[in-house]
């Protein structure tokens, strides 16, 4: 009898060690996380009702909501943020629209196809800043070839600060079409042939069949690039830096002023507001897109 329930509460208590050995193994991983990722969090809430300065030595100082209604009462950040909202929409519009068709290209069988997908990807892996540094060089009015294969004259894009909110879309739109394409890639080879099969049988147009079956299975992906391009755009910072810097010529996005507030000026209070704005404004625009990614994926 007592070998009997041995037999039973070894494998229980077995189970319990081994349980107590993976939160172990947990733990540090939630303390990390909740020091480097939480912690900062609330404590920017904190800073940005307060009047406080990083590099002064002096305790934070509560002033309610005079931050938000300051940056919210500032003609100069309602003109950023709608410059950021139309990099946004020109930088993301070009990567799905882009990306989407490079997808349905390369689901055509060719000899060289895995080399030049592996090619395409490449912008992706590299760094943001490197690729902001090199359109700058590549866009270079002096000896760049950018202005000389397109056949204009000698244009700044970089340092123009009527022009060069382009040059930044048209970086972005190099680096990150490779990940749209992907996941199109993805939804596209999900696609169940028979579909396809089916309405050849039936005759339908190459329309149809991109309208009825090719949209509408690849939609939910599409939007999940559409979710996260338009919450890395909004907030995007080191592409720009790379390109124009953050003098005088940088272009008005919402994130280099928030990078000249904190870290250049340091009125870390008035940037802890701003920057709790944007994410405010990201956590509005991504509940829309979850909500119709949701309905998307109930209609599949």
């Amino acid at each position: 009898m007592k070998k009997a329930n041995n037999r039973l509460s070894n494998p229980l208590s077995r189970q319990m060690s081994q349980t107590a050995f993976v939160r172990i193994c947990i733990l540090p991983v939630i303390i990390l996380l909740i020091v480097v990722n939480i912690f900062p969090l609330f404590y920017s809430l904190i800073l940005s009702f307060s009047e406080y300065s990083a590099r002064k030595a002096f305790a934070p100082e509560f002033i309610g909501n005079a931050n938000y209604r300051d940056l919210l009462t500032d003609p100069t950040v309602w003109v950023r943020f709608i410059t950021t909202a139309k990099y946004v929409i020109m930088s993301v519009a070009g990567e799905m629209i882009i990306g989407f068709g490079i997808a349905l290209l390369l689901q055509e069988k060719f000899r060289g196809r895995g080399v030049l997908q592996t090619l395409l990807v490449l912008p992706m892996t590299m760094s943001p800043v490197i690729v902001g540094l090199m359109w700058k060089l590549f866009m270079d009015p002096n000896w760049g070839m950018f202005n000389y294969l397109l056949g204009l004259g000698r244009i700044d894009w970089a340092q123009d600060p009527n022009i060069n909110i382009y040059a930044i879309v048209i970086a972005d739109i190099w680096m990150w079409t490779p990940f749209v394409m992907l996941l199109s890639i993805a939804g596209l080879s999900a696609v169940p042939k028979s579909l396809y099969e089916a309405a050849e049988v039936d005759r339908a147009s190459w329309w149809f069949k991109f309208t009825r079956i090719t949209l509408p299975m690849v939609s939910p992906l599409l939007m999940i690039a559409l979710i996260f391009r338009v919450m890395e755009a909004f907030k995007v910072f080191d592409v720009p830096m790379g390109i124009s810097g953050t003098g005088s010529a940088a272009p008005p996005l919402i994130a280099m002023k928030l990078y000249k507030d904190t870290f250049l000026t340091w009125k870390t209070g008035y940037g802890s507001a701003l920057g709790y704005i944007v994410l405010l404004i990201v956590i509005a625009i991504t509940s829309i897109f979850v909500k119709y990614l949701n309905k998307a994926k109930q209609e599949g």
